[in-house]
């Protein structure tokens, strides 16, 4: 079905007709339409979350210092309360990629943001759009950077579905924003031009506040009927800077240096090579008080839910774009397949639908979130999906028949590019291919450390067998160039027939 035919099959059906198909058991008497509230932050370490530390080795959990942790206990509650995805990965790990792949279920080089800045096509529908035309009042805040390169572009003209997205801008990672006559700006400037200065801000004006008091309001204002909305909170991104009391809440940490850091440079492929040597504490001070506002918040976000009467039948997301490799490997930020980088939170709450405590430990990515989330909620997804309804895996803990533990994530730019990088996982093991250097696989479970190159012992043989297949059909079924990059293809045309 072409995208337009199933946008008017869509837009002519009934809400109940089509929130009727395929909808999960649920408790009986439990409402048919749940709102859905996903916060989404940028550049988040999965360590920084107590709920992700319970679910790992000590060692693994306090890279930093035995002692060198922050406290989250809202995010904490959704996990508690609803089931935590232990190996979700970004599609790309970096802002604009990952967002586009998380908003239409369709990998980067198809949508086609393939790196930052890139327009979204107009063709694209987003789980908001289905979700819009079933009925439901939708909106957005916070950044986007899915638009081009407009900074801070307010409301974008194209909505892809998010009908309120006065709050909406396209690109920065702003400190304070306030409301004028005019509209929301940002309120920090020079010369009257927007800057990321943080001085001055309060529990108001500071972005991850602001953005919190005006998803609370829209709670406030459509909890009387289905609603859908997405936060997406720019920290804890850098720059590193928070308001008080969060900018010296830390300072009395000590943050050691992760084991990774020290580890040596000799025979390091080209997207793993060392870019730090020291990790500084005030820098990841901050960061982890950047963490702790945006939990506060989540708080703030969950007590709204309860005021209005809807916590139970809303489904809460707390998920992020990508990871911050905060030091380990000597690198910082992301754009590379190592975990603290490429794996990202995802922590989802739907009373009735998903047991409390429950853990997805397969590999899934962001291009899985719109039809795992539309089925979730009962609402077939558009033919245009790329990615996988892995909602079985939520609702019964158990994978649905014919379902391929392995997702697929790739680096940034195009066919072009000098330094290419094409991924697969699974629960154990992670598979990467590059332009540049010779292949390398990841046994996570026996080298969680991420130091050790398996992709020659012989033991290993039919792991990289078998993932080097499912990456070459992966290539011809989503068209991705990668596959195609010569030094890539012959490496894994060999692998596949070893």
């Amino acid at each position: 079905m072409k995208r337009r035919d199933w946008l008017k099959t869509a837009g002519m059906a009934t809400a109940a007709g089509l929130l009727g198909r395929a909808a999960p058991a649920r408790a009986a008497g439990a409402p048919t339409r749940p709102n859905l509230l996903i916060i989404h932050t940028d550049e988040h370490n999965f360590r920084t979350l107590g709920c992700y530390r319970r679910v790992m080795s000590t060692e693994q959990a306090l890279v930093w210092g035995p002692k060198a942790v922050v406290e989250t206990p809202h995010i904490d509650r959704i996990a508690a309360e609803g089931a935590l995805a232990t190996r979700f990965y970004a599609t790309t790990p970096v802002c604009s990629p990952s967002r586009s792949s998380l908003v239409s279920g369709r990998y980067p080089q198809n949508t086609p943001v393939v790196t930052n800045n890139i327009p979204m096509s107009n063709d694209v529908v987003t789980f908001a759009e289905v979700l819009r035309r079933t009925g439901y009042a939708t909106g957005y805040a916070g950044k986007w950077h899915l638009d081009g390169h407009g900074k801070p572009q307010w409301k974008p003209d194209r909505q892809f579905g998010f009908a309120d997205n006065r709050y909406m801008f396209n690109r920065g990672h702003w400190k304070q924003l306030e409301e004028t006559p005019e509209g929301p700006r940002v309120k920090a400037r020079k010369g009257n031009k927007p800057t990321y200065d943080v001085k001055g801000a309060d529990e108001k004006s500071f972005t991850t506040d602001f953005l919190a008091d005006r998803c609370i309001e829209f709670i406030a204002e459509h909890k009387d009927e289905p609603f859908a909305y997405m936060l997406s909170i720019p920290d804890p991104h850098g720059p590193n800077s928070v308001r008080p009391p969060y900018d010296t809440m830390f300072d009395d940490l000590t943050f050691e240096a992760p084991r990774t850091m020290n580890k040596p440079d000799e025979g390091l492929p080209g997207w793993g090579k060392k870019q730090a040597r020291t990790l500084n504490n005030k820098p990841m001070a901050l960061y982890f008080g950047m963490v702790k506002c945006v939990d506060d918040n989540v708080g703030r976000i969950l007590k709204a839910l309860v005021a209005a009467g809807v916590l139970d039948r809303t489904i809460v997301i707390f998920t992020s774009d990508h990871g911050d490799l905060c030091g380990e490997h000597g690198r910082h930020n992301k754009g590379v397949p190592y975990e603290a980088s490429a794996k990202i939170p995802f922590v989802i709450r739907y009373p009735g639908t998903i047991r409390p405590g429950t853990l997805v430990h397969e590999a899934l990515g962001c291009v899985d979130f719109a039809p795992t989330i539309l089925a979730l909620m009962g609402v077939e997804s558009p033919p245009t999906v790329e990615g996988r309804n892995a909602s079985a895996l939520f609702t019964t803990g158990k994978a649905p028949q014919g379902w391929k533990d392995v997702v697929f994530f790739r680096s940034t730019g195009g066919p072009g590019s000098k330094m290419t990088w094409l991924a697969t996982a699974t629960t154990r093991y992670k598979l990467i291919y590059s332009s540049q250097d010779e292949p390398w696989l990841f046994d996570l479970e026996k080298d969680p450390d991420e130091v050790t190159n398996f992709f020659g012992k012989p033991e290993c043989r039919g792991v990289v067998r078998d993932l080097s297949k499912a990456l070459l059909a992966y290539g011809a079924t989503h068209k991705d160039p990668y596959v195609e990059n010569p030094n890539v293809r012959k490496a894994l045309t060999a692998a596949a027939e070893a």
